[in-house]
């Protein structure tokens, strides 16, 4: 039987970007040997461009011959897409792997309106590999003209 290392949850569909966050959850995986997954989350735009990285989880505090960077290629998806050319460890982007739980990632309130594919990838040490894509929407904050004022949709 062949264990997700992770799974996704909330999706988001046409929010303004300053509300929208994004769900992670790692799930308890009972194996003989457990190690925590490194996880990165990117956005690419439909019409094409640049994929941006919005979190990497990685064994930051590994070192000696073998880096905790060092296996950041095993996200191969994130890898090509991006990832070999960011400097580790990013400023706001990377941290240490997680534990089994749910977590909350913030969009940046700079990324700009339109369609995207939002990209979560994991892979674990002695477990497997996934990837789950996810087609985005992030619209701009309207408001009326005379009866209604700011609207804005928050996602859950």
């Amino acid at each position: 039987m062949r264990y997700s290392p992770f799974l996704f949850i909330g999706g988001i569909t046409a929010v303004p970007a300053s509300a929208a966050s994004i769900s992670v959850t790692i799930p308890r995986v009972t194996v003989a040997e457990y190690h925590k997954p490194y996880v990165a989350v990117w956005l690419e735009p439909t019409a094409g461009g640049a994929a941006r990285t919005l979190t990497v989880w990685y064994e930051v505090k590994k070192g000696g011959n073998e880096p905790g960077t060092k296996w950041l290629s095993d996200l191969r998806a994130w890898w090509r897409k991006g990832g070999k050319s960011l400097k580790m460890p990013a400023d706001g982007v990377s941290g240490a792997t997680r534990a089994p739980g749910t977590y909350v990632i913030p969009l940046p309130a700079d990324v700009k309106p339109g369609a995207y594919i939002l990209n979560i990838e994991a892979a674990r040490e002695t477990g497997g590999r996934e990837l789950v894509s996810l087609p985005l929407t992030l619209s701009a904050k309207t408001s009326g003209k005379t009866e209604l004022g700011a609207i804005s949709v928050s996602a859950r």
